[in-house]
C-alpha cells in the first residue's frame, strides 16, 4: 500500500492541497492516539475494578445467601408477606453518562425512593434477621448496579478502543504514506515540468541567437556585394607628364 498514491494531477495548487491535507492527517493521527492512550488507560482502570467487584459480589451474596437462610430457619417464609406490603420498589436505579475522550459511558446509580414499606414485618420474631438480610440484599443489589455499569462500560469502551485503532492504523500505514507519495510524485513532475521549460527557453534563445547571427551574415554579406559608384569612389591619381 505504501506505493500507491492518489490520481491527482500535477499542479501547485494540488501539491499544496496535498501538504495541507498531509498536515490535517498527522494532526488527526495524534488526536487519535492520544484518545487511544486515554480510553486504554481507562479501559484498564475498568478491568482493574471489575475484578475487585466481581470479588466483592462473591462475598457479598454469600452472605446474603446465609443471612436469608436464617431469615427462613427464624421466621419462616415471608414471602407473601413481602408481596402484600411492598407495593413499590424502594430501591431504584438512575442512569448518568460520563465523558471520557469524546465517549460517553453510562454510569448506574442506586437510590432510595419512599418510606421503608416493610418496616413492621417480623415484629413477632425474626425482625431483627430479617433487618439484617434486607440490608445484606441491599448491598449486593449497589454492588450488581455497580458490576452492572462497570461491565457496560468494559464493552463499549472495548469497541471504541478497537475502532480508534483501526483508524489510527489506517491514517499511519495508508492515508499518510499515500498522500506523501503524492506529494512526491507532484514534486517530480513539476521539477520535470520546470526542466523541460528551461530548456524550451534555452532553446528559443540559441534559436533566436542562431536568426540574429545569420541576418547579421546576410547584411554584411549584401553590403560586399554592394557595386561601387564612379561619383562617390576615390580620386584617381594624378597622371605626370
Amino acid at each position: 500500500m505504501s506505493n500507491q498514491r492518489l490520481n491527482v494531477f500535477p499542479t501547485r495548487m494540488a501539491q499544496t492541497t496535498m501538504k495541507l491535507r498531509l498536515k490535517g492527517a498527522q494532526t488527526g493521527h495524534s488526536l487519535l492516539k492520544r484518545k487511544s492512550e486515554a480510553l486504554t488507560k481507562r479501559f484498564r482502570d475498568i478491568i482493574k475494578k471489575i475484578e475487585e467487584a466481581k470479588l466483592k459480589m462473591g462475598q457479598v451474596m454469600q452472605v446474603a445467601a446465609f443471612s436469608m437462610a436464617a431469615v427462613n430457619y427464624i421466621a419462616g417464609d415471608i414471602s407473601y408477606q413481602v408481596r402484600e406490603h411492598v407495593k413499590h420498589a424502594q430501591l431504584r436505579v438512575r442512569a448518568n453518562q460520563e465523558n471520557v475522550s469524546g465517549v460517553m459511558l453510562p454510569s448506574f446509580e442506586v437510590y432510595n425512593e419512599g418510606a421503608n414499606s416493610f418496616e413492621l414485618t417480623g415484629l413477632g420474631r425474626g425482625g431483627q434477621q430479617i433487618q439484617k438480610c434486607k440490608d445484606t440484599y441491599t448491598k449486593a443489589t449497589q454492588t450488581l448496579v455497580e458490576l452492572a455499569s462497570l461491565q457496560t462500560a468494559f464493552v463499549i469502551l472495548d469497541e471504541v478502543i478497537k475502532l480508534t485503532n483501526r483508524r489510527v492504523n489506517a491514517i499511519e500505514h495508508v492515508i499518510i504514506p499515500r498522500v506523501e507519495n503524492t506529494i512526491k510524485y507532484i514534486t517530480a513532475e513539476l521539477d520535470e515540468q520546470d526542466r523541460e521549460e528551461f530548456f524550451r527557453l534555452k532553446k528559443i534563445q540559441t534559436k533566436k541567437k542562431e536568426a540574429k547571427d545569420a541576418e547579421l551574415e546576410k547584411l554584411s554579406a549584401d553590403v560586399d556585394n554592394e557595386p561601387h559608384s564612379i561619383l562617390t569612389g576615390s580620386q584617381d591619381q594624378d597622371i605626370i607628364f
